[in-house]
């Protein structure tokens, strides 16, 4: 149990603090704008302008607090890395989706499970057991914090009821008063942030009817460009553009079923090697996959393809990964992993399946697997009921349920990378990373080995199955730990596969037999947004912004989707607005119409990828990039 607001309750569980407003009280705002008033409110409380950047974890956590979030310093840690710099506002509108307020109701139900006497109150040292060391774990001095508070703490007791009513009222005078400073400052309201703007209260935006992207004229064009939306008439007052471009792409339905990829004929006749994979959606939209080294002995025909992994669900459950695109860049090792030189990547489909075929000589190369995130996205839906995971027998003897076994076993044919039936140290501590971000050391292995069903020193499919179930008996029954790795894996609490893609690459050589060893599972940026850019960069239609050369947008359409990349080749940085809201049936991977994107001086980066919503219609792409002043 955690009392950081990580929990599954709708933000709107929230009371909504816009009924207090004149504007509101003229306009039904949408559960959308209420989410953004409250994010716009919370980040200019700790900041003068949206587009400031958050530049340390003290900002961070303050920010969170102004949105009527308490988070713990687990939770700041997992959105402000080593690695982070900064934060931007849409970073920051991503994060509050995340990190949900927690309900009353919620924080009762955690504490009653410690409350033996039922009389609304904890010991101290129990207290101090369950928040330190399970769950989100939270550190001494968080402890502490709460078992110092004088109103909800007497003779080494906890009164979580009392504390429950402080923790809700705490949080929602935070955000009333966050609004209330907001509603009164106009500078304030009229603030532009990312990919919204708060309108002026006395007016509604006025509807405008939706064209056609294929009979805008130039004059519609500029119009377009200088106003932003032209839904929202308050956009042409709180946006100033310096100079904008569009693009617009129009894909047939059913346009990706030409099938251009083709085995060669002798294929049957080469040696083929295959390894398994898989993409996980993080906490934070961002997307982490294995990534492997495959080594040619001699100069070969190679052909090579990517496809979502078919695993045996249960019938009636949905199989959401099957949809997701999948492709794979083929980097070439010169001399040092940090010189690599991107030579192709699978750009022909056939059905599910993404390939390529062509000549390699000798020596080393990455494999590094792609999605574009259109596809593979944060679970919307809630699960309303729980799936049980074990089971105790007549003679109170524990099991693991039968939905649970074949979870396991599915999870089992994803981890086993090289497809042989069991899992040596390496293909387990993939599994462990990403579990409980620890490794198993050669000690503990053999410990495992011993006391599980292992073949060739490696841990069978049945040997998994007992290494989980002891598991469970070490928590007397307890699901959580259990559920903290279907969460990892990508399973929602009906044991659907919602949230990963496992996947499957395979490499056929007709001169020698090729080799591939998955080597990292690491975020799908760094070398990978490298390569993307370049291959747009490469193939894509290029436009300069009108009057800054240095400012320039790639569009790269594929049969399946359509990359975006800028380039800013100046010495500043630079906002640039996208606007997709004249595409039609399009989805893109950042999930909005409408967003600003900042690009760093002498940088490229990817700007966007979109893709059908429903592929057997034709599909528009119309966008709009403009330089914010």
């Amino acid at each position: 149990m955690a009392i950081s607001p990580g929990s599954d309750a709708a933000f709107s569980g929230q009371k909504p603090t816009h009924s207090e407003s004149p504007r509101s009280k003229k306009f039904l705002l949408t559960e959308e704008e209420i989410f953004y008033m409250n994010c716009r409110a919370a980040y200019l409380t700790v900041f003068k302008s949206s587009l400031d950047n958050i530049i340390s974890k003290d900002q961070l956590y303050l920010a969170l607090q102004h949105a009527g979030r308490n988070p713990s310093q687990k939770t700041i840690n997992k959105y402000w890395t080593s690695q982070t710099a900064k934060l931007n506002f849409d970073d920051f509108c991503i994060i509050l989706r995340k990190e949900k307020p927690t309900s009353k109701a919620e924080l009762l139900k955690s504490f009653k499970q410690l409350d033996v006497n039922d009389n609304g109150s904890i010991l101290h040292t129990d207290l101090y057991k369950l928040l330190t060391k399970k769950g989100e774990k939270m550190t001494r001095e968080e402890v502490n914090a709460i078992i110092n508070l004088a109103d909800v703490n007497a003779d080494g007791k906890f009164d979580y009821i009392k504390f429950c009513k402080l923790y809700m009222a705490t949080n929602e005078q935070c955000l009333k008063t966050t609004l209330e400073k907001l509603e009164v400052d106009s500078k304030l309201r009229r603030q532009q942030f990312g990919s919204h703007v708060e309108g002026s209260p006395e007016r509604a935006p006025s509807p405008v009817a939706k064209a056609s992207p294929r009979i805008i004229r130039k004059a519609d064009q500029e119009s377009f460009s200088n106003k932003g939306d032209t839904r929202n008439s308050s956009l042409a007052t709180a946006r100033q553009f310096k100079t904008s471009v569009s693009f617009t792409v129009t894909m047939g339905a059913d346009s990706n079923q030409n099938s251009k990829l083709i085995e060669p004929h002798s294929i049957k006749e080469w040696q083929c090697v295959q390894s398994k994979g898989c993409f996980f959606l993080e906490e934070d939209g961002e997307i982490i996959s294995h990534q492997y080294k495959m080594q040619i002995a001699q100069r070969s025909l190679v052909y090579i393809t990517i496809k979502p992994l078919s695993l045996s669900q249960a019938e009636g459950k949905p199989s959401p990964w099957l949809s997701v695109d999948t492709a794979l860049y083929i980097l070439k090792e010169n001399e040092s992993q940090a010189n690599l030189q991107l030579l192709y990547f699978t750009e022909l489909r056939n059905r599910e399946t993404f390939g390529w075929t062509g000549e390699l000589g000798p020596g080393i190369y990455w494999l590094v697997p792609s999605t574009t995130g259109c596809r593979l996205r944060k679970e919307v839906k809630p699960v309303t009921e729980e799936a049980q995971l074990v089971y105790r027998d007549e003679t109170g003897e524990l099991f693991l349920t039968k939905e649970f076994r074949s979870t396991l076993s599915d999870i089992f044919e994803v981890i086993d990378l090289d497809g042989n039936g069991l899992l040596s140290l390496e293909e387990y501590n993939f599994f462990e990373l990403r579990t409980s971000g620890e490794k198993c050391d050669e000690d503990a292995w053999a410990v495992c080995r011993e006391n599980f069903d292992t073949k060739k020193n490696e841990l069978t499919r049945q040997g998994f199955m007992d290494l989980n179930l002891m598991e469970a008996n070490d928590r007397e029954g307890d699901p959580r730990d259990l559920w903290v790795t279907l969460h990892s894996m990508g399973y929602n609490k009906a044991l659907e596969l919602t949230e990963a893609c496992p996947f499957v690459i395979d490499i056929y050589a007709d001169k020698c037999k090729p080799r591939i060893k998955a080597v990292h599972m690491e975020a799908c940026s760094g070398q990978l947004e490298k390569a993307i850019c370049k291959s747009v960069l490469n193939k894509g239609n290029a436009k300069v912004m009108d009057g800054y050369e240095n400012i320039i947008i790639y569009t790269y359409k594929r049969d399946t989707w359509i990359t975006a990349v800028i380039e800013n080749k100046s010495d500043d940085k630079v906002i640039i607005h996208v606007n997709n809201e004249l595409s039609e049936n399009c989805v893109n991977n950042r999930g909005l119409g409408i967003f600003a994107v900042e690009v760093a001086p002498n940088s490229t980066m990817v700007c966007q990828h979109v893709m059908a919503l429903n592929e057997r219609q034709e599909w528009i792409y119309y966008c709009v990039y403009s330089l914010i002043s």
